[in-house]
């Protein structure tokens, strides 16, 4: 057996990151999220692989494929999907490993629209309003279960 998997998923608009509202969302990249993740996954011996896509058949496309290729986790910041997609939870629903839910700001804090989650209804756990932290604390949790 290989080294154990997890792979991560950026929801739409998370490509602008660092520069798309950073008063909510930081000056932090895509990129350097990705980079730290990829660095502390690779220091415990974890594969991992980031995705970020506009297009919800695209990210529904990718947890299909996290079903097929042996990934223990699913890390997710479905941003705007979090409140509009049944599609994107059906596909989590398939996923038959751990899926933990992310949001860097506080999405209770902000509109009403936002508190509805469809995705919380499957995550194993949750983290909002950490920043992109949020998505350290989300792996090191992986790490931690799923070995």
């Amino acid at each position: 057996m290989g080294q154990p998997k997890v792979t991560v998923l950026h929801g739409p608009n998370l490509n602008l990151l660092g520069v798309r509202q950073p008063g909510i969302y930081g000056y932090e990249t895509l990129d350097d999220v990705n980079n730290t993740l990829t660095e502390i996954a690779e220091k415990q011996g974890w594969d991992i692989s980031c995705f970020q896509s506009n297009h919800e058949g695209e990210l529904i496309d990718a947890i299909h494929a996290a079903r097929l290729d042996g990934t223990l986790a699913i890390i997710i910041n479905p941003a705007a999907y979090t409140h509009t997609s049944v599609a994107i939870l059906d596909a989590l629903n398939a996923f038959e490993g751990k899926v933990i839910e992310v949001h860097i700001s506080n999405v209770h804090k902000r509109e009403s629209f936002r508190h509805h989650s469809y995705v919380s209804k499957r995550a194993d756990g949750v983290i909002a309003g950490l920043g992109t932290e949020g998505y350290q604390a989300a792996l090191n949790a992986v790490i931690k279960s799923c070995v």
